[in-house]
C-alpha cells in the first residue's frame, strides 16, 4: 500500500504546475495534501477511482486539507474535536479496518515566533488525540510538521537554531511526541541520511543549491514498524515550495 503526503503550497496553483499528472503517475493507494488554500467548489478535482475529503479553513485562501483514498475509509473525522484549533482546516482523520491515517498540516510559529505560544497548545492538543487512536489501534500521520526535528533535518542548523521551524521549543515537542510511542518512518529507513529536505525556500535559488529542510514527515505508531516497507522523498517533483513523501506499508 503506498502512501503520498504533500504540501502543495495552493492547489490551485500547483495544478497549473503538473500536479494532476504527478497524481495519475504515482499510482498512491491514498494521497493526503496540505495547504490546499481552497473553499468548497473552488476546484474541480475529483480523480476516477478514489474517495476525497476535504477540510477547509474559515478563512479563504489559508491552510487546509484533503485525503484522496481508494479503499472507503470506515470513518473519516474533520478537525480534533477542540474548538481552539478546528477553524483552520487542519486535521482530516479516516479510519481503516487494523489503523487511523492522520493528514494533518501543522500550524507555523511565524516570523518573530508570534505564534509559538499557540503552537505549543496545538502541539499538547493534537499529541493527545492522536494517542487517544493510538489506544485503540496503530496511527499512521501524516503532513507538514513545520518542524526540522534534528540538526541533520536543515541545511543550516545553526544560522536558524532561533528561527520558526526550528526552536527548541518546536523541536522538544516532536521528541515528547516521538517518545509517546511513534516513530519517524525515514528517519527509521535513514537514521543518518544527510541533504535529505522536502522544503526550500523561493529565496536565493535554495532549492537548486538543495539548502533546504525536511518539515513533512510520515510517522505511524511502534507497533506498525513490523508492517512498513519503504520511506521516500521526490524532491524532483516540482509546483510547490515542498515536495512529496511516500510510504509504502504491508
Amino acid at each position: 500500500m503506498k502512501l503520498i503526503s504533500w504540501n502543495v503550497n495552493g492547489l490551485r496553483a500547483c495544478m497549473q504546475k503538473g500536479f494532476a499528472d504527478f497524481f495519475n503517475d504515482i499510482g498512491a493507494d491514498v494521497v493526503c495534501l496540505q495547504e490546499t488554500k481552497l473553499q468548497e467548489g473552488q476546484i474541480d478535482f475529483a480523480p476516477e477511482g478514489y474517495f476525497g475529503y476535504w477540510n477547509y479553513a474559515e478563512k479563504k485562501g489559508y491552510s487546509g486539507t484533503a485525503l484522496f483514498t481508494k479503499e472507503k475509509p470506515l470513518a473519516v473525522t474533520l478537525g480534533i474535536g477542540e474548538e481552539e484549533h478546528d477553524h483552520e482546516g487542519r486535521v482530516i482523520t479516516a479510519e481503516y479496518k487494523d489503523f487511523y491515517l492522520i493528514c494533518v498540516y501543522v500550524p507555523n510559529s511565524q516570523r518573530e515566533l508570534t505564534r509559538l505560544d499557540y503552537r505549543m497548545r496545538w502541539e499538547d492538543a493534537f499529541r493527545a488525540y492522536v494517542q487517544s487512536l493510538d489506544a485503540k489501534k496503530p496511527v499512521i500521520w501524516c503532513g507538514d510538521l513545520n518542524v526540522a526535528h534534528e540538526e541533520i533535518d536543515l541545511k543550516n542548523p545553526k544560522s536558524n537554531h532561533k528561527n520558526a521551524g526550528f526552536t527548541d521549543e518546536e523541536r522538544e515537542k516532536m521528541t515528547v511526541m516521538l517518545n509517546a510511542g511513534f516513530i519517524d518512518t525515514y528517519r527509521y529507513f535513514y537514521p543518518d541520511k544527510k541533504d535529505a529536505y522536502t522544503w526550500w525556500s523561493y529565496m536565493g535559488g535554495a532549492r537548486a543549491k538543495n539548502v533546504g529542510w525536511r518539515i513533512d514527515y510520515f510517522c505511524t505508531s511502534k507497533s506498525f514498524a513490523d508492517r512498513l516497507v519503504s520511506a521516500g522523498i521526490h524532491p524532483d517533483v516540482m509546483g510547490s515550495d515542498h515536495c512529496p513523501i511516500e510510504l509504502v506499508i504491508k
